[in-house]
């Protein structure tokens, strides 16, 4: 059974406990398609372009995201992209996702992270919570903004 990731925190499934479901983008594109819970979760392949989710990010209330090896990041181009289209819903990376890769994940606009059993027996809930620490603290905001120098008391 997948470990669910919530703010460095091992946690129960909350979506699917309420009553969510995962449909694939296929199905959910498809005339055919029938929410069987409340609660519509949408799989989006990694390798799809987000302007072609811009008709569905207000229909559905969670897009989980795969990450198939721990070397492909398209996962997060596309979940910054989504965010910046304004999806509000929940948006949850699953897969072969690192805890190093948390803090990127989180910056992106991830909520949550999925990983196999397997793999959260290999990191633990503290790599996570550790990892956690790194969002706000990192090479691109040093870069981006830099210490103003005081004004000099003449």
């Amino acid at each position: 059974m997948p470990v669910v990731i919530k703010d460095g925190n091992f946690v129960e499934d909350q979506f699917i406990a309420n009553g969510g479901g995962f449909t694939s983008l296929g199905k959910f594109g498809q005339d055919s398609f029938e929410a069987t819970s409340d609660l519509v979760g949408l799989d989006v392949p990694n390798d799809t372009d987000p302007a072609d989710l811009a008709g569905f990010i207000d229909h559905v209330d969670a897009i989980r995201i795969p990450f198939p090896t721990y070397a492909d990041g398209r996962g997060f181009s596309i979940a910054r992209a989504l965010r910046q289209m304004g999806f509000k819903g929940l948006l949850r990376a699953h897969g072969a996702i690192l805890a190093d890769q948390y803090p990127m994940a989180l910056r992106v606009g991830f909520d949550e992270i999925e990983v196999p059993a397997e793999h959260a027996g290999r990191q633990p809930q503290s790599q996570w919570r550790e990892s956690m620490g790194r969002v706000n603290d990192n090479y691109q905001d040093r870069v981006m903004s830099p210490t103003q120098p005081k004004p000099s008391a003449a």
